[in-house]
């Protein structure tokens, strides 16, 4: 498939693409926003840290790098961009003057994808630019697929446990809070003994999409961690906002009015909350704040279900 097929066969799945352009010159950068001006959404970095923390920060869906940088060269970029788990699959275009074989030998062992000679062509550029961006949405395609939960459509367990070692170090790099939700739904078994196990399939389905809509950022992942367990990364989330995110999504789900006779809680199904928040720093572990978030999912169930327990570290 091309760009344009892709965009077409993936409204869904594929936002607005964004390219990063890297370039201490502004007269280069306005040539190349030029080029991409209307077409996709366009980021603009003038030295290798300002790239660095874009990327980090705004998840470009391609660079173009110049080589040549004042404080980091381009190619030192492409290797801090390629050693960071958040930004290695960034395809990286490099725009340069210097043409020697040896020079792109460097660049395709150090991780970029493709070459651009200054003076830029605008035709070649764009037509190379659309060719990459295909290629990554082919991967990010593929990559998708392998993560989604075949059922409920949320985030399977392989994905959970990568987004939360992701998170666990973006966090413990920025010093910021981490929260972790562990849900269970209330005599599930019960559920499935009464109804049938279509019916609890159909239960699954719609409490994962309210448990979606209750995440409001896109760093935010609902994931189904096994049976009718559900888990919830929550980056950036103090305890308090994380507490109020449990609530909500305790409530949305009893909100759905989806009759369960023989819960010991309601006459509809419920969910047991476990919530835990800490900062993570080089003592701590990500099986830490899992560990942590199950106890406090038992307690929940233990103390009557129903309910959010949570726990600051």
């Amino acid at each position: 498939m091309n760009l344009d097929q892709l965009l077409s066969a993936f409204p869904h799945l594929v936002g607005p693409l964004r390219i990063l352009i890297v370039d201490d010159q502004p007269v280069n950068i306005r040539v190349l926003h030029g080029v991409f001006r209307g077409k996709f959404e366009v980021l603009m970095a003038t030295n290798g840290e300002q790239a660095i923390a874009v990327c980090r920060s705004q998840r470009p869906d391609i660079v173009l790098l110049d080589v040549v940088m004042p404080d980091i060269s381009g190619h030192e970029v492409c290797r801090q961009l390629k050693a960071d788990p958040d930004t290695k699959d960034i395809p990286v275009i490099f725009v340069t003057s210097q043409a020697e074989d040896s020079e792109e030998a460097l660049g395709f062992e150090i991780g970029a994808v493709d070459f651009i000679s200054k003076p830029v062509n605008p035709v070649t550029v764009l037509a190379r630019v659309r060719t990459h961006l295909a290629l990554k949405l082919q991967n990010d395609l593929l990559r998708s697929m392998a993560m989604i939960d075949g059922l409920t459509a949320v985030a399977n367990r392989r994905n959970f446990d990568n987004a939360l070692t992701n998170s666990w170090r973006r966090c413990l790099r920025d010093g910021a809070p981490l929260s972790l939700v562990l849900l269970d739904l209330d005599c599930f078994k019960q559920f499935n003994d009464r109804y049938g196990h279509q019916a609890g399939d159909s239960c699954l389905v719609a409490v994962a999409k309210t448990l979606k809509l209750a995440l409001r950022r896109p760093d935010d992942l609902v994931a189904r961690y096994g049976g009718e367990e559900f888990a919830c990364i929550l980056p950036n989330t103090d305890a308090k906002g994380a507490a109020n995110r449990g609530a909500s999504m305790r409530e949305q789900v009893k909100a759905l009015e989806i009759e369960h006779a023989d819960s010991q809680v309601g006459p509809f199904v419920s969910i047991s909350v476990g919530l835990v928040t800490l900062v993570p720093h080089a003592s701590t572990s990500a099986e830490m704040l899992l560990e942590a978030a199950d106890q406090q999912l038992y307690r929940a169930k233990d103390t009557g279900r129903d309910r959010v327990c949570a726990i600051e570290l």
